[in-house]
C-alpha cells in the first residue's frame, strides 16, 4: 500500500494547491520514482460472521477486494475497493440473487445503505429522529437486511470509500455520468466474471444520485455501438430506487408535486387540524389538490383576483401548517425551503430537507444545506463512526487510506452532467431507465420514498413514473414515514425491508 500512498498523496496536493490557487509543477510531481515500480497485488480480505436476519441466525462471509480500472493502454487509473456479503456457502454457481448497492451525492460512498438497510450490521440509533451526536456509538445485527434472500455487493465509486483515482488516471475520466456509468458497468462485469455469478438473478439499488447512476446503468449494460461499445448484453431481473432523483418537474409542477410532502411534515409536528385522518388520508387530500386547484392557480399567477387568492392561501395554510398570511407573502409559491424554516418559527425550530421529522434551532445556523441540515447534522456522525467500526473493527480492514463518507469538493463540485464540470443537471435520466425497460420486458422496478423527504419527495416519484414512459404493470411505487433515507426509524426499515424482499423474490422468478 506504499506506492499507492505516495501517489495518492500527490493527487491530493495537487488538489488542495489548486483550490488554492498555488502554482503546481504537475509534470515533475509525476515523475517519482513510484512510476516504473511493479505492479502490486490487488487488496483482498475474506472473513465470515454471523447475525440474527429475518427471525434466524444467519452465518455470512464478507470479502473487501480491490478491484483495478484500466485505460486503453492497460494502465491502472482506478482503484475501487468493494464490500460483498454472501450467506454461508452461497458462491461459485449459486443461483442466489446478487444486488449491486450504491448511495449518490454524486460523490458519495455506499455506507448509508450499507450501515442502514442491506448489511448484516447497521447503525444502532437511541432515537431515530433524535439520536446521540457524539460518541460512543452502537452496532447492531441488521434483522431487516435481505442478505437472506441475496448476496450483497458495496459499490464505492472513485474518490469515495477507499476508492481512489491513480495516476495517470484523471478526475475528469470518473467524475461524469456518462464516466461513472461506463466504470460502475465494468466494475459489475468484472465482479460477475470473478464470481462466476452469469446465471444469478441481478439487481441494482441505487439511492439519490445513486438512481440516476442505477438508471444509465441499465441501459448501459445492454451494450450496442452508440452504448459500452461492446455487446455486454447483461441484463437484470430489477432495479430498486430509494429517494429517487432521476429528473422530473421543474416550476409549478414541482411546487405542486412537493405539496403532499409538506402536508406530511406538518402532521407529524402536529400542525394540521385534529380531524381524526391517518397521514395517508392527508397526504391524499394534499394530493388531489395539488393536482387540480393548486396547478391551476400557480399556472395563472397574478391573474387570480383577491378574493380567489384569500381562499386557496386558506386552504393551503390547512394544508401545510402554515400562517395563512406566510404563503400570501410568497404568492401562493411555497417552496420546501421556505416551509423549513417557517413551519416550526413561532418554536425557534427548522425542520430538515433531508427528513423533516429532524429539528434544529433556527438560531446560529451556518447557512450550508448540508452540514447544517437538521437531518444531516445529526445522523452523520453516528453512520461514519458505524461504518469504520465496521470495516476496520469487525471485518479487520487493514487499508491505510482514509475511509471518505462524501466528497464534495473533489467529486460533487467537479461532476460532469453532460455540459461539463460543475454545471448543474438539466437531464431526466428516467428516459435512460425507460428505454433500458423496452429492451428487457422482463425488467422490473420499485420505487420507495419517504414521507418527510423535502428533497426528492412523494410527488416527484409519482411524478416520473407517470410520465417516464415506464411500463406500468413493472413499476411499484411505495411511500414511508421516514425520510431521503427510507430506513430511518425501526417501522419504516421493515416495512421497506419486507416490500425488497418480496420484490426480490417475486423478479428472480421461480
Amino acid at each position: 500500500m506504499l506506492n499507492r500512498a505516495k501517489r495518492l498523496s500527490t493527487l491530493f496536493f495537487i488538489s488542495y494547491a489548486c483550490l488554492f490557487g498555488l502554482q503546481v509543477n504537475v509534470a515533475a510531481l509525476a515523475q517519482s520514482p513510484d512510476a516504473a515500480a511493479p505492479a502490486r497485488p490487488a487488496y483482498r480480505l475474506e472473513t465470515g460472521g454471523q447475525a440474527q436476519i429475518n427471525g434466524k441466525r444467519l452465518r455470512y462471509r464478507a470479502e473487501v477486494n480491490e478491484t483495478f480500472i484500466t485505460d486503453d493502454k492497460g494502465q491502472r487509473t482506478a482503484s475501487l475497493v468493494s464490500t460483498s456479503y454472501f450467506a454461508d456457502g452461497a458462491s461459485g454457481k449459486s443461483p442466489r440473487p446478487v444486488v449491486f448497492v450504491f448511495n449518490g451525492g454524486p460523490g458519495s460512498a455506499g455506507l448509508w445503505l450499507q450501515m442502514g438497510l442491506v448489511g448484516p450490521r447497521r447503525v444502532d440509533f437511541d432515537d431515530p429522529v433524535n439520536p446521540t451526536t457524539v460518541p460512543p456509538y452502537q452496532l447492531t445485527d441488521n434483522a431487516d437486511s435481505c442478505l437472506d434472500v441475496a448476496d450483497v455487493v458495496i459499490f464505492d465509486p472513485p474518490g469515495t470509500g477507499f476508492s481512489r483515482i491513480i495516476e495517470p488516471g484523471q478526475p475528469k475520466d470518473f467524475y461524469g455520468v456518462s464516466q461513472d456509468a461506463k466504470v460502475t458497468l465494468q466494475f459489475i462485469e468484472d465482479w460477475i466474471q470473478r464470481h462466476d455469478r452469469w446465471n444469478s438473478p441481478r439487481f441494482l439499488l441505487g439511492e439519490s444520485y445513486g438512481s440516476v447512476r442505477a438508471a444509465v446503468v441499465a441501459k448501459l449494460m445492454a451494450g450496442g455501438p452508440f452504448g459500452s461499445g461492446s455487446m455486454n448484453a447483461i441484463t437484470l431481473n430489477g432495479v430498486i430506487l430509494l429517494g429517487q432523483a432521476l429528473g422530473g418537474a421543474d416550476g409549478e409542477t414541482a411546487l405542486a408535486n412537493s405539496l403532499p410532502s409538506l402536508t406530511a411534515t406538518a402532521f407529524y409536528h402536529g400542525k394540521l387540524d385534529d380531524t381524526g385522518q391517518t397521514l395517508e388520508e392527508w397526504v391524499s387530500e394534499a394530493q388531489a389538490f395539488a393536482s387540480t386547484e393548486y396547478i391551476t392557480a400557480l399556472y395563472a399567477g397574478s391573474r387570480l383576483d383577491e378574493s380567489e387568492q384569500q381562499r386557496l392561501a386558506g386552504r393551503i395554510a390547512t394544508l401545510t401548517g402554515l400562517p395563512v398570511e406566510v404563503v400570501l407573502e410568497n404568492r401562493l409559491r411555497v417552496s420546501t425551503s421556505t416551509f423549513a424554516s417557517e413551519l416550526l418559527a413561532n418554536q425557534g425550530q427548522q425542520v430538515g430537507a433531508y427528513d423533516s421529522r429532524f429539528v434544529l434551532p433556527l438560531a446560529a445556523s451556518g447557512g450550508d444545506p448540508v452540514a447544517d441540515d437538521p437531518a444531516m447534522a445529526q445522523y452523520v456522525p453516528a453512520f461514519v463512526a458505524a461504518v469504520n467500526m465496521h470495516l476496520r473493527d469487525e471485518l479487520g480492514v487493514t487499508l491505510e487510506e482514509t475511509y471518505l463518507p462524501i466528497e464534495f469538493h473533489k467529486v460533487n463540485g467537479q461532476w460532469d452532467y453532460g455540459n461539463g464540470p460543475g454545471v448543474p443537471s438539466r437531464s431526466d435520466h428516467a428516459e435512460d431507465l425507460a428505454v433500458a425497460m423496452r429492451r428487457n420486458p422482463k425488467l422490473q422496478l420499485f420505487i420507495g420514498t419517504g414521507y418527510y423527504d423535502l428533497v426528492t419527495t412523494v410527488g416527484s416519484a409519482e411524478y416520473t413514473a407517470a410520465h417516464a414512459g415506464f411500463p406500468a404493470e413493472r413499476v411499484i411505487l411505495r411511500n414511508y414515514a421516514s425520510g431521503h433515507m427510507p430506513y430511518l426509524g425501526d417501522e419504516s426499515r421493515r416495512q421497506l425491508a419486507a416490500d425488497l424482499r418480496r420484490f426480490i423474490k417475486n423478479a428472480s422468478g421461480p
